[in-house]
């Protein structure tokens, strides 16, 4: 997730670094409980060559619960604990959600896959793996409105 769009939720988040979920494989498959666009998830595969590379943050306790609400804990997300390695293979739990309403016919949108790599980018994840979500295919929103919204946090 980018940093700015995360500190519009939790204003106090801190980007700790890259960190890598083995054994999950990212997916852009979970129903938005809003649009009804695809959202992103960190699938449990069980398979060790799969690996999901992204930021690992640390919030204020205080603003987790705004958090949650906003990711729609409850609602199509649900909370696991994980163990996630940086690059030196110091290993740190961490919790992460997960998608329990998913759809892999359908697609994000334009601005929302725009967050994933702009996160993916500030977070210098390997060139190979950003190359792989560059090449997620997405979907204009119609509501142009939200689109313009979401992108106007990078101005």
């Amino acid at each position: 997730m980018s940093l700015p769009r995360l500190r519009q939720r939790v204003p106090g988040a801190k980007r700790l670094g890259a960190y890598a979920l083995a054994e999950h494989s990212l997916r852009f498959h979970k129903v938005s409980k809003i649009d009804g666009s695809a959202k992103c998830d960190a699938l449990f595969t069980g398979h060790s060559e799969d690996c999901v590379i992204g930021a690992l943050f640390e919030i204020p306790e205080n603003e987790k619960l705004a958090l949650d609400r906003a990711e729609g804990l409850g609602f199509g997300y649900e909370e696991k604990r994980v163990l996630v390695s940086d690059s030196q293979g110091s290993v740190v739990e961490a919790f992460t959600y997960y998608a329990t309403h998913t759809d892999p016919d359908l697609l994000p949108y334009s601005w929302y896959l725009y967050h994933v790599i702009y996160g993916a980018m500030e977070t210098d994840v390997p060139a190979g793996y950003l190359g792989a979500i560059e090449a997620t295919i997405s979907k204009e929103d119609p509501d142009r409105d939200r689109d313009a919204s979401e992108r106007a946090i990078y101005r």
